[in-house]
């Protein structure tokens, strides 16, 4: 019998980890299905330019696993059974059960109001397609002069609110920042980033704790209240509740606990990657829900899983940063290098250079999950199962 792999999500993360399965597990000995309720790849990082009316180009997951033996499933799912080994999901054809031998859980995360009054009603999003689409509509209908706030000055917010202003100079933009504007860059990434949002003619309010959201703007605790036509949430995001409703070993906000390997700590046959995951990275911190964090996660999770299967060693790679990329519109852009850990350093690339650089970041990760089998060695292993899930068993339980 093939041994069943079952990838929850197609993102960055879950898209990667079934390609790498698939290029490095011989087609006979193992079956890889890829659940997702859509049948195209979205680039999350780039909802931003979706939401000010850019158009992203399509890319079709059956194209893009032609020929890999990943089958695509479009469905949702409903719930994990992580004794049982089973996963519900609701598709075309209604609900269904699908058993798996080793399951990938890659569900990522969407936008979090965080429990501020009207926040789920009147704000706005771009943790999704459909919340960038229903922004694009917003957008497009609003006349010249109207304000829009961008609540959270993280990277998601400042990344959207630079593209609102660059794409639409006629409206008025504040963005609201729960500590100083770029608090997390280096001295010369907060100068540049001042630079720009002053250039582009962003009001920014700093140090502002959002505490309600209203159909005419947002109320903050100390400070004045910021009028607006529309509300962007950018302050937090969560992880798909399923996890937390399972067996699974997971932490307060119900991300998989997982080891090294991405290894769930309590399940054996389950593994975790990307924002759905709580992996521990360089200097004993966890990694941060990002793209930088999940597809070398995939890349771990795919390589253990692959070689716990054929009996080989697992490998194990240190997962660490190298820097942050932040686009400033599309003109602009501002890649701040990291230490190991993620910690800013005195080395920052500014302008039109770090805009092409993460232009390049962005299609390379896009490139990379379109093209899953390509670059990796073209010998697939032969899976030596029972043998192997029995001493994986004997040494989750040591």
């Amino acid at each position: 019998m093939q041994h069943r792999i079952v990838v929850l999500g197609a993102g960055y993360t879950g898209a990667t980890a079934a390609g790498r399965l698939a290029k490095r597990l011989h087609s006979e000995d193992v079956s890889i299905t890829l659940v997702n309720p859509e049948p195209d790849f979205i680039e999350r990082v780039r909802l931003h330019q979706l939401a000010t009316g850019q158009d992203l180009k399509p890319r079709p997951f059956r194209e893009m696993f032609a020929g890999t033996g990943v089958e695509l499933k479009l469905a949702k799912v409903t719930a994990v059974d992580a004794d049982r080994r089973t996963v519900s999901v609701t598709g075309a054809d209604g609900p269904a059960d699908l058993a798996y031998d080793t399951l990938v859980y890659a569900l990522g995360s969407g936008w979090n109001g965080g429990d501020v009054p009207g926040a789920a009603e009147h704000a706005d999003e771009v943790a999704g397609r459909q919340g960038a689409r229903r922004l694009r509509e917003r957008l497009a209908a609003l006349d010249a002069g109207r304000p829009v706030v961008v609540v959270g000055g993280g990277l998601t917010g400042v990344e959207a609110a630079t593209e609102i202003a660059e794409a639409r100079p006629d409206l008025d933009v504040a963005l609201a920042a729960h500590g100083a504007l770029g608090d997390w860059l280096s001295a010369k990434g907060r100068a540049h980033l001042r630079k720009v949002t002053g250039r582009l003619g962003i009001e920014v309010h700093e140090h502002v704790t959002v505490t309600a959201v209203t159909a005419d703007g947002v109320t903050t605790a100390d400070g004045p209240n910021i009028p607006a036509a529309v509300t962007v949430w950018t302050a937090g995001f969560a992880v798909h509740p399923i996890a937390g409703a399972t067996t699974l070993e997971t932490t307060e906000h119900g991300r998989i606990v997982v080891d090294s390997t991405m290894r769930s700590v309590s399940h054996p046959d389950v593994y975790a990657v990307g924002d759905a995951a709580m992996a521990i990275g360089p200097q004993g911190k966890p990694l941060r829900m990002s793209c930088a964090s999940g597809v070398p996660m995939a890349w771990q999770a795919a390589d253990a899983i692959a070689a716990r299967l054929a009996g080989t060693k697992v490998p194990e790679v240190s997962i660490r940063y190298f820097q942050q990329c932040v686009s400033l519109g599309r003109n602009e852009g501002l890649i701040q290098f990291v230490t190991a850990d993620d910690r800013a350093v005195d080395r920052a690339l500014t302008g039109r250079t770090a805009a092409l650089y993460k232009e390049l970041i962005c299609k390379g990760a896009a490139w990379g999950v379109a093209n899953p089998t390509v670059g990796l060695p073209s010998r697939r292993r032969r899976v030596v199962r029972p043998e192997t899930e029995d001493r994986t068993r004997a040494e989750v339980s040591a």
